[in-house]
């Protein structure tokens, strides 16, 4: 009995993180700090921060000084703690690798627009989900793209191709889309 009590005050003692663990962590945001600082000023006041850590960071980017911006950048660093951590990352990986959501959009999109070009079919389908949809321009859109897609079929590999009507037909199709008309 005596031992687990003395089990149970070990366990105890070690509930909070390590302090390897928390320094990890501190260099981690200092980075993120690092990283808020070099994006244009015109970004940074796009994420989620406080005025008093837009301040440092403005100051931070105007120093030239090796030793002022290390302390400055160790200054906005020690800010940051209490920033949204989390939001501050998901915006930045949105602004370098773009929306998953938004790529996947576009797949869809294109997708879409590739089997309107091989089939009168899937007109039909997008028509019955969307029956507000214009049915003659959209026809108008799929034939002008079909009779560009079986011109630059026949180019010589020297030529470049036309796509001014497959993009066309993409753009109409991401308005019906994303609209709903």
């Amino acid at each position: 009995m005596h031992t687990d009590q003395t089990d149970q005050d070990d366990n105890d003692f070690y509930d909070r993180p390590s302090k390897s663990q928390v320094k990890r962590e501190l260099h981690a945001i200092l980075d993120l700090g690092k990283q808020v600082i070099e994006l244009p000023y015109d970004k940074v006041k796009q994420l989620p921060l406080d005025d008093k850590l837009l301040d440092a960071i403005k100051t931070a980017q105007k120093i030239s000084g090796r030793e002022g911006k290390r302390r400055q950048i160790h200054y906005v660093g020690k800010l940051m703690r209490t920033a949204d951590i989390e939001a501050i990352r998901q915006q930045l990986d949105v602004w370098e690798n773009g929306s998953r959501e938004i790529t996947a959009h576009m797949h869809r999109l294109e997708t879409l627009r590739d089997r309107l070009l091989a089939s009168d079919e899937e007109l039909t389908i997008l028509l019955a989900e969307y029956p507000q949809v214009d049915i003659q321009q959209l026809r108008a859109l799929i034939r002008a793209a079909r009779k560009e897609q079986a011109a630059n079929n026949t180019l010589s590999e020297t030529q470049e191709p036309q796509k001014k009507h497959y993009r066309a037909l993409f753009q109409a199709l991401k308005s019906i889309l994303l609209t709903g008309e």
